[in-house]
């Protein structure tokens, strides 16, 4: 909804307000303000001037040259290209120095050898668009009515010194669908006075009866439909005020008559339609249920094929309209007509909603009748637009309404106590203060004892049960004047579990470490499935009707969906890659499922291409085994489990044998780490790719759920290094495990940095050469107390793996 302010000043005084502080405060009382704009969008220096004669240009066919009356005493020689240009026309000039829309900047110019001192300019030219402007001026510049003074401001003239705020509708702010409807609003919002439109109608002596007969076939569909006659009417261009408004809520004007019914769709928020009285073939209005397969022609010139779910209004046997959708062509409104039937009814927005769906065609007035209008304000709307022709198109409106229906329906009434509304929004309202917002909103009410009976106008629809009520009381005493309370309660909502703390927390690591999250389908296939060593015994589970061979099983790992992702990425010129996964695989050992599958949440990751790349003077690295390891020790030190944890070499189907280890927490294996086997990379069509794959809630389980805090320490710490030689089936994490558990409190850190093998060393042997750190954080270690425990380190793997120090 497109919300002029100029044209809602006509109903409150908003005079005092800016259009930004007014949408701020609209914002804040639950419509929200999509985008505040000045139609002018930045264009000054725009005035009305005249053409006082002009001539072809001597070096340019297509080219005139204008002398122009701007008001300033002398004439102003500007060259124009419109077709329509013509001596006596007043225009809209912008001055040499004015600036356009877009930012295009107005100079003195030469134009084939003529000095051209301005531009005389099209509507498309001051910004708006081209949709909006009228036919006879869509292909060539504005001619601004003769009661327009020559050097007035062109930008004013066309309102487009105005600003529009767009409204983002809910679906229960029908009312909204309205300039009276916003000016209820806003005059509640700033507690003042509404003024509603006029309506000073001055009928002739006959009756509408004696010219029109209505009934109702379809009652449900169609309550109350009512037809007004203005004889005599003068079709023409509207008045430019009229126009202009249209144009800024997004109307094409047409004619008067049509704009007319337009216009007072935007102020009442109530469709109406002007049937050619001369052309609706009879002295008959039926609204009935259209027949199968029934055709009409409407005023876009398309053929509808109608069927029995579709409302239509006929002149007894064919249809003139399809009810609140679109009328016909053959009783459209045209230059010569001089009476008009003038429809004003109310549809059921159902029977609406379905005719404009299958026909597809959407319109102003199919959107105002689905959302809601406001029933007993249908036969003010038509009286308005009644009033207007008579004012704007010199029609004489014949006496009385020609209807059928009931044209009112008993207000609905809505029971709400202060205390209801007080506990509901933990404030303490009284009840004056609610009388006062009730009265803002112009309820009628009864108060007893803080009791409250509010009878609720038809132009809020939305509002039917007592909470409804409270929501119109929070919104205008202020949402931010509302204190902010805990609940209270043995659980509060809205906090994280444990489970999902440590979870967030694992997803913040891995994504500072610097990969990326993905989601990819739970659904693989059996092959897929078998990949990477998962256990013999667990069975694939699948879907009794697959969408494809390729999602026909439930995933038992990760890892294949995330290879296929990789695969994507590569495709596309991706090269450098570092994704994760949190989520559920599906495990049973069942052959037949006789109940639900057990679900395991698990992480799992891949990396490819680059971990650093060299770009001026940094660090070019390729992912390895090693990078992947130690995101994932980070990562157990992020969770205090780091002491926990042991990485064991192994053998899995579909890695590297040699590049594979798999991960123990506390000696029981929850995943693995490695390098995709060049086999299965050849079946993905990847590149060298490292993975990792664990079981999330078995890693939760063990984290630990306070931070824990070291001092720095005070006193030095001794270093000593170690190269040992052990036989090669050894591995180095044996080893450092035996030399953590060895070394004691004093121990603080073991790192391997070299691995040698060859001479001197005998056949089946290799050197470790391990870097200890000792500490004691009480005092300043002796030499004694390092060559202890150093001494035990050295006993510990001798005794357990035959270690000798390398001399």
């Amino acid at each position: 909804m497109f919300v002029s302010y100029r044209w809602l000043q006509d109903y409150v005084d908003i005079s005092d307000i800016s259009p930004q502080d007014l949408a701020e405060k609209i914002t804040r009382s639950g419509i929200e303000v999509d985008s505040v704009e000045l139609r002018s969008k930045g264009a000054a220096n725009v005035v009305v001037g005249k053409v006082v004669e002009l001539h072809q240009h001597p070096n340019a066919d297509k080219l005139n040259v204008c002398q122009v009356d701007l008001g300033e005493g002398e004439l102003s020689q500007i060259v124009c290209g419109a077709p329509n240009v013509a001596a006596g026309q007043k225009v809209a000039v912008a001055k040499p120095g004015a600036r356009l829309p877009g930012g295009l900047k107005i100079k003195k110019a030469k134009l084939r050898g003529e000095q051209s001192n301005g531009m005389i300019c099209s509507l498309q030219e001051l910004g708006i668009e081209g949709k909006l402007i009228q036919k006879e001026y869509s292909e060539g510049i504005f001619v601004f009515s003769d009661q327009i003074e020559i050097g007035a401001d062109a930008l004013e003239a066309l309102s487009l010194d105005d600003t529009v705020l767009e409204f983002d509708l809910t679906p229960n702010r029908a009312d909204a669908l309205s300039m009276i409807g916003v000016a209820y609003e806003v005059a509640a919002i700033l507690g003042r006075k509404m003024k509603k439109p006029e309506i000073n109608l001055s009928t002739v002596n006959e009756k509408a009866e004696d010219y029109v007969s209505v009934s109702i076939e379809a009652g449900e569909d169609c309550p109350y439909y009512a037809a007004f006659i203005v004889k005599d009417v003068k079709i023409k261009p509207s008045p430019l005020w009229l126009a202009n408004r249209l144009m800024a809520a997004g109307i094409r004007p047409i004619n008067n008559v049509v704009d007319i019914t337009n216009y007072v769709l935007l102020e009442y928020g109530q469709p109406l339609h002007a049937f050619d009285y001369d052309r609706l073939g009879s002295k008959e209005i039926l609204v009935r249920r259209a027949k199968e397969n029934e055709e009409i022609v409407t005023l876009d010139s398309e053929t509808r094929v109608l069927n029995e779910e579709m409302l239509v209004i006929t002149n007894g046997t064919e249809p003139v309209a399809v009810a609140g959708v679109m009328g016909g062509a053959s009783s459209e409104v045209q230059n010569n007509t001089t009476n008009i039937l003038l429809e004003a009814a109310y549809f059921d927005g159902k029977r609406v909603r379905t005719a404009s769906k299958q026909l597809g065609l959407r319109s102003e007035a199919s959107t105002r009748f689905e959302k809601g209008v406001a029933r007993n304000r249908v036969h003010e709307a038509g009286q308005r637009a009644a009033y207007l022709m008579q004012k704007l198109a010199e029609g004489k409106v014949v006496g009385g309404v020609a209807q059928a229906g009931e044209r009112e329906v008993a207000l609905k009434q809505i029971e709400v106590t202060e205390q209801r509304i007080n506990h509901v929004l933990g404030t303490d309202i009284k009840k004056e203060e609610i009388s006062s917002i009730f009265d803002r909103l112009r309820f009628d009410y009864k108060e007893d004892n803080g009791n409250f009976v509010v009878t609720i106008p038809t132009r809020r629809p939305d509002l039917s049960i007592p909470e409804d009520l409270i929501e119109e009381v929070a919104r205008l005493y202020g949402y931010d004047e509302i204190p902010a309370t805990l609940p209270i309660g043995e659980s509060l909502p809205g906090g994280l579990s444990p489970f999902q703390e440590k979870r967030r927390k694992v997803r913040r690591f891995l994504e500072g470490a610097g990969l990326c999250q993905a989601t990819t389908y739970s659904l693989t296939t059996p092959e897929k499935n078998r990949l990477f060593g998962q256990e013999s015994s667990l069975k694939n589970i699948r879907l009794s009707m697959p969408m494809s061979e390729e999602r026909s099983c439930l995933r038992t790992a990760i890892l294949p969906s995330l290879l296929e992702a990789v695969q994507y990425n590569l495709n596309r010129k991706q090269t450098n890659l570092a994704l994760y996964e949190i989520g559920s695989v599906y495990l049973t050992k069942e052959e037949k499922l006789t109940r639900l599958p057990e679900e395991e949440e698990h992480v799992a990751g891949v990396f490819t291409g680059m971990w650093f790349e060299n770009k001026w003077q940094g660090e070019m690295k390729k992912v390895d085994f090693f990078v992947v390891k130690g995101v994932l020790e980070g990562l157990f030190l992020q969770l205090g489990i780091e002491k926990k944890i042991s990485f064991v070499q192994a053998k899995k189907e579909g890695l590297h044998p040699g590049r594979t280890a798999a991960i123990a927490l506390n000696g029981e294996e929850i995943g693995f780490v490695g390098q995709v086997h060049p086999t299965v990379q050849n079946d993905f069509e990847i590149t060298e790719t490292y993975v990792f794959e664990m079981s999330l809630e078995k890693l939760i389980q063990e984290a630990d759920s306070e931070t824990h805090y070291e001092k720095l320490p005070k006193f030095p710490s001794v270093s000593r290094d170690i190269a040992l030689v052990v036989d090669k089936q050894v591995s180095a994490g044996e080893l450092k495990r035996a030399i953590i558990e060895a070394g004691g409190e004093l121990l603080k850190e073991v790192h391997i940095f070299d691995v040698y093998e060859g001479e001197p060393l005998e056949a089946g042997k290799k050197s470790l050469a391990f870097s200890l750190l000792y500490l004691d954080p009480e005092h300043t270690l002796t030499e004694e107390e390092v060559a202890e425990a150093h001494t035990r380190v050295l006993d510990a793997v001798q005794e357990k793996f035959a270690a000798e120090l390398r001399q």
